[in-house]
């Protein structure tokens, strides 16, 4: 919004969990809902060998595969039980866009009540990285975002999150992506909905993806980045789970007056008490927070704007953080628009003499519907 804009109302504030309506009926128990413990323990309560627990998982989570006729080490008189009691199906690709020469893969999932939610797996020269979604829909209502203008559906399941890692994960074993057989490396929690509003099942999703196998996918967790908002409580709680994830958050403005209309719950939490939450998980974690900034021409992109950002980050120094422009994926028929190459770099130079760490985005697939929740909005 530019200088002098009238603003409109009050914003309500946001619940800091947001609650899938009551009596839907659940997604299905899946190995990744559970510990090592508890899938043994599952399969013992129905009758099993417990044992057969450990080689479900290590077919899942170790050699990437779902289809029962590869488990040839499971007897064939249980096969199907076994399958049917922790490997149940959880969601169906109903369509995919590529891009950037096939490495970049969007594809567009329906989850088991027929839910839509999207992920994206992006290889890069040294790395494959795959966004997923957290949630069905969005509850935080920022008025840029094609996620958050379809409301929430539902929270997923932490099974159905990991899911859509472990098939990027085969995608990549199997050479199904441009460039050949190679490994998914990093996941980004970038995609719909607020991961920390869904709060203990992407924390479950997190050890799934890197307890080591067959317990989990054994991925490092400094490369598993987890995207907030800003709901301060959940990013202190996030910060004594052990778990050294990077944390990514979501400002978009310096001052509290813009913030309140493009992340509306920053009327609940300010600025400087998100900025000091960022701040307290570097100092618990040692992990270095990256400062997410959707780059909006004439709202938030104006020079005054990065000295302020400067000023509010530095507050606590300039080594903890880095600042990641990224330049707006529009969403049709939004009066939001991405600023101009010459002003993102301004702006960027601004922040660098300022003694910050910044870099813009390298988009991926801008002509396959790129921002989170375009394809989904258009599929319904």
């Amino acid at each position: 919004m530019s200088e002098g804009r009238e603003r409109s109302g009050e914003v309500k504030a946001l619940p800091l969990v947001m609650e899938a309506p009551r009596g839907r009926a659940k997604p299905p128990r899946h190995l990744a809902d559970l510990d090592e413990v508890g899938r043994k323990d599952l399969l013992t309560e129905m009758g099993l060998p417990g044992f057969r627990a450990k080689q479900l998982s290590t077919h899942y989570f170790g050699r990437l595969v779902h289809d029962p006729a590869e488990m040839t080490d499971l007897p064939a008189s249980q096969r199907e039980e076994l399958v049917t009691a922790l490997l149940p199906d959880l969601m169906t690709p109903i369509k995919q866009q590529s891009a950037d020469a096939g490495t970049t893969v969007k594809t567009l999932w329906k989850l088991f009540d027929g839910s839509l939610v999207e992920s994206v797996l992006m290889r890069y020269s040294d790395r494959a990285t795959i966004c997923i979604s957290s949630q069905a829909g969005c509850g935080m209502a920022c008025p840029f975002c094609a996620t958050g203008q379809g409301g929430l559906q539902r929270n997923m399941s932490t099974a159905e999150i990991v899911h859509q890692v472990v098939v990027g994960a085969r995608a990549m074993a199997n050479g199904d992506v441009a460039g050949g057989e190679g490994r998914l490396s990093n996941v980004v929690f970038m995609g719909m909905g607020e991961p920390l509003a869904n709060y203990k099942a992407v924390v479950g999703a997190v050890r799934r993806l890197t307890d080591p196998a067959p317990a989990g996918l054994g991925l490092s967790a400094r490369h598993v980045t987890v995207s907030t908002v800003g709901l301060v409580p959940r990013i202190k709680q996030l910060a004594d789970e052990g778990v050294p994830v990077t944390l990514a958050l979501s400002l978009h403005a310096p001052d509290d007056e813009l913030r309140n209309e493009l992340v509306p719950i920053n009327t609940r939490f300010s600025v400087a008490e998100t900025v000091a939450a960022a701040y307290e998980y570097f100092e618990k974690t040692g992990r270095r927070v990256s400062i997410e900034y959707a780059m909006m021409r004439g709202i938030n992109d104006q020079a005054h704007r990065a000295d302020l950002l400067a000023d509010v980050l530095g507050v606590y120094g300039m080594h903890w953080v880095h600042v990641n422009l990224i330049p707006l994926n529009e969403v049709r028929g939004s009066k939001y628009t991405r600023s101009f190459d010459e002003v993102m770099d301004e702006f960027v130079r601004t922040l660098e003499r300022r003694g910050l760490s910044t870099t813009i985005r390298d988009t991926r697939g801008s002509d396959i519907d790129a921002a989170c929740g375009q394809l989904a909005a258009e599929e319904r």
